[in-house]
């Protein structure tokens, strides 16, 4: 380490540059021929995707909350009977006896969530189509553009047929919790067009003066009280004339065409009901289009100008993002086009959940069918933790908040499973999650008997805290982290093979393996995954006990018992065992890689503590294979980002960003192929983009920890690190050239200093031991360092 200077001379001053945040769009050169080439928009609660048709325009319309189904009473007062008999044949080896007896008395009553009637799907609210006509149909389309643009939250159509430029805008308002679309000419009475309203079933419609209004109820066998909804859209035209038809609007004439859209369900709405709701809130719009844009944008870019990176561009950069797509499948010096995954998986992010609304379900809150693939519900073996694993690194804290609140819900309903189905303390849940508390285990136990999920979602609730070193969150959140531990305090049970305590019945999600007999197994005793988050959980508990000052005699126990889990081994391949026997898989390039849960997302995997387990886990991704189902993908890159390996997580970019046509990959539009669509890869790519960036996991702020050697230079804006503070930074030619820390309450921070002379300005007080800088920032403090 060459020597330190410090400098408190003004004219020395270091202050990184904030640059105006980078413009972020993609764009298509012809209207969407299928879903998944239309923009998606959304406001956290309402969603529209528009297809920009000439012809016919169609806008598919989702409200977050809209699930069919309801709250039933699932679990099987006649499984606990059983247990003690799966266990006692899980301990004698009869794997595959123990999963037969499952299958016939340890499910959930009834079909599980393949019963959309019962166990719910969310569903699509409706779609808004808009007819046109043309003064002279035989005119050619030219200059057509359709783009989303990121940074103002829009999305915009143009195109020229004969000699008129048609213009249309569309956003769903941050500010006005509404849809707006402005259609404009460049001549006058250029506009004609036919409004309606449709859905698959149960719905009906309405015209009333210059308001259509879709309305109906979900299918429910439960209670027979489906959720009801109620959607509006109101027309403003500017010259014309406006004709009230049967069941549409239509417009004849018109210079401008306004409509707003107004969307409402009666889930958990006490005060009034969903016409009341959507009616009011079209009602007190009085502003002009220009104000409710402007108030839009503002509200959104609270949210998303707090990040930004800047990474190099190509000549492909500037193509129509299909095409852009394509030729980064052959060309991957389009680093951009990598910026702008991370910056779109912010966007969805904002705007598909919001504080005091609902998670982003496995579409975010996106659907144009009735019955969504997996019936877009929430899947917790990894696909709804991973839709937020970027939020707080990436600057949105607060949207974590919907998860965090959505796993409190499940306290009460999990209460009762864990009674029933295990006779123990606490609360627990299982693999299929909905918007009514489902916690039972699923109807299939070979994927659905993993109980760690919500230990699982637990880690959120931590890792907010970790973030914030917000302790009136952490007292609020403390009694839902120890429910989920006293559960396993009481359920774990001794294996009298090894002695160790394990979770008896489980499976690693949702990988089988062959027994002795060659028999396709998936239930076990104790999994590799298993172990790792129940011991994270039981170190978070205990850690928040002890801030808190709370359940000192408690935690003493725990502690006890997480002593007693199985550790991380390896195996004969060299590779983390995935089961506490070596077992091998019956699919080796499964899509779950969870044996590795304790490298990411958690860390108990690092090379300070366990370097043979880090390489194990090298050999473990090896011979899962690089390429797999979107998330899948998204995961690996996590995964090579905490091994430090840039070039590889870059690869795996690579392999998510490929075109998906027939499988894997991502879709025109840019969301995540499974395939189907599911948005958790989007989240997952974006979260591993900023891994690559920033970590500070270990104890410390790592910048550039896994940076591939072809990002030679750039720069990052506002990622967050845990303890509560910003960062940004830049570097060139491969190296860090300058850091600017700012604190948003006081703490201690450590940054693992970059190679290089570093003079450090905003504050007098630190030590640098071992490459590592130490010191203390006051809230809203900044520390700035320019590395020479």
């Amino acid at each position: 380490m060459k020597k330190i200077t410090s400098s408190i001379i003004l004219s020395l001053c270091i202050t990184l540059s904030i640059s105006a945040q980078n413009t972020w769009q993609y764009y298509f050169e012809n209207p969407a021929s299928i879903w998944e080439e239309s923009i998606p928009l959304g406001n956290g609660r309402i969603g529209m995707m528009p297809w920009g048709g000439v012809e016919k325009e169609r806008i598919v319309l989702n409200e977050i909350s809209l699930w069919s189904g309801n709250k039933q009473d699932a679990d099987n007062p006649e499984a606990y009977k059983h247990l003690g008999e799966i266990r006692k044949l899980l301990f004698e080896n009869k794997n595959k006896e123990a999963q037969d007896l499952m299958y016939k008395t340890f499910t959930c009553l009834g079909k599980g969530s393949a019963d959309v009637s019962a166990y719910g799907s969310f569903q699509n609210f409706g779609n808004l189509q808009i007819d046109f006509l043309y003064p002279d149909k035989s005119d050619s389309i030219i200059d057509y553009k359709r783009t989303l643009d990121i940074n103002n939250a829009l999305s915009t159509t143009s195109f020229r047929k004969g000699d008129i430029v048609y213009n249309r805008e569309y956003f769903t308002s941050f500010s006005d919790d509404i849809g707006v679309i402005k259609y404009t000419a460049s001549k006058a009475k250029a506009l004609n067009l036919t409004i309606s309203l449709n859905r698959e079933e149960n719905y009906e419609v309405s015209v009333q003066g210059n308001t259509l209004s879709i309305y109906g109820q979900m299918t429910d066998n439960v209670k027979n009280d489906g959720m009801k909804y109620f959607g509006q859209v109101k027309v403003i035209p500017k010259g014309g004339t406006l004709v009230t038809g049967n069941k549409n609007i239509q417009i004849q004439n018109a210079d401008e065409v306004i409509l707003l859209v107004s969307l409402a369900t009666n889930y958990n709405n006490e005060n009034e009901n969903e016409k009341e709701e959507a009616a009011k809130l079209i009602e007190k719009i009085d502003a002009d289009y220009s104000t409710l844009k402007k108030n839009h944008i503002s509200k959104y870019q609270q949210l998303f100008n707090r990040v930004d990176l800047t990474l190099s561009k190509n000549k492909n950069s500037d193509l129509p993002i299909n095409k852009r797509l394509e030729a980064f499948a052959t060309d991957k010096s389009d680093h951009d086009l990598v910026a702008l995954y991370m910056q779109y998986g912010r966007y969805l992010l904002i705007s598909s959940t919001r504080t005091g609304g609902l998670p982003p379900n496995l579409q975010g809150l996106w659907a144009p069918q009735i019955i969504p693939p997996w019936n877009a519900d929430y899947h917790l073996n990894i696909n709804l933790q991973m839709n937020l694993w970027g939020a707080e690194a990436g600057n949105l804290s607060e949207l974590h908040l919907p998860l965090i609140e959505y796993t409190k819900s499940l306290v009460e309903p999990g209460q009762k499973t864990a009674r029933i189905y295990y006779n123990s303390r606490g609360w627990v849940t299982h693999i299929l999650g909905n918007i009514w508390g489902f916690t039972s285990p699923s109807e299939s136990p070979s994927w659905g008997a993993t109980n760690t999920a919500g230990a699982w979602l637990c880690q959120h609730l931590w890792e907010h805290y970790l973030y914030t070193q917000d302790l009136e969150y952490l007292k609020s959140v403390y009694p839902t982290m120890k429910g989920a531990a006293l559960f396993f305090e009481d359920m774990l049970i001794e294996d009298p093979n090894n002695g160790y305590l394990v979770t008896a019945p489980t499976t690693s999600p949702e990988n089988s393996y062959f027994t002795s007999q060659k028999e396709a197994v998936s239930i076990s005793a104790g999994s590799t995954m298993d172990n790792q988050i129940i011991r994270e959980l039981f170190t978070n508990v205990s850690e928040a006990a002890k801030l808190l000052n709370v359940d000192k005699d408690w935690i003493e126990t725990i502690e006890v018992k997480k002593e007693r889990l199985a550790p991380t081994s390896i195996g004969k391949h060299g590779q983390i065992m995935e089961w506490l026997e070596d077992y091998d898989e019956v699919e080796i390039h499964h899509r779950h890689v969870s044996q590795l849960y304790g490298l990411y997302p958690g860390y108990e995997l690092n090379d300070a503590t366990s370097p043979q387990l880090m390489e194990a886990a090298k050999t473990t991704l090896e011979r899962r294979g690089d390429e797999s189902t979107g998330w899948s993908m998204a995961w690996k890159i996590n995964f090579w980002a905490r091994l430090k390996d840039g070039n590889r997580a870059y690869k795996l970019i690579g392999d998510l960003l490929k075109p998906a046509g027939k499988g894997r990959g991502t879709y025109p539009n840019l969301f995540s192929a499974h395939p189907p669509m599911q948005i958790d890869g989007n989240f997952g790519g974006s979260a591993g983009i900023i891994e690559m960036l920033l970590q500070s996991h270990a104890g410390y702020i790592e910048l550039l920890p896994a940076i591939p050697t072809e990002w030679k230079a750039g720069s990052v804006k506002g990622l967050k690190v845990r303890g509560g503070a910003e960062v940004t930074f830049s570097w060139k030619n491969g190296s860090i050239s300058s850091i600017e820390i700012k604190s948003d309450i006081p703490n201690s921070f450590t940054l693992k200093l970059p190679e290089g002379e570093p003079l450090i300005n905003g504050i007098k007080d630190y030590t640098i031991q071992e490459g590592k800088l130490n010191f203390k920032l006051k809230k809203k403090e900044r520390i700035t360092i320019q590395i020479k």
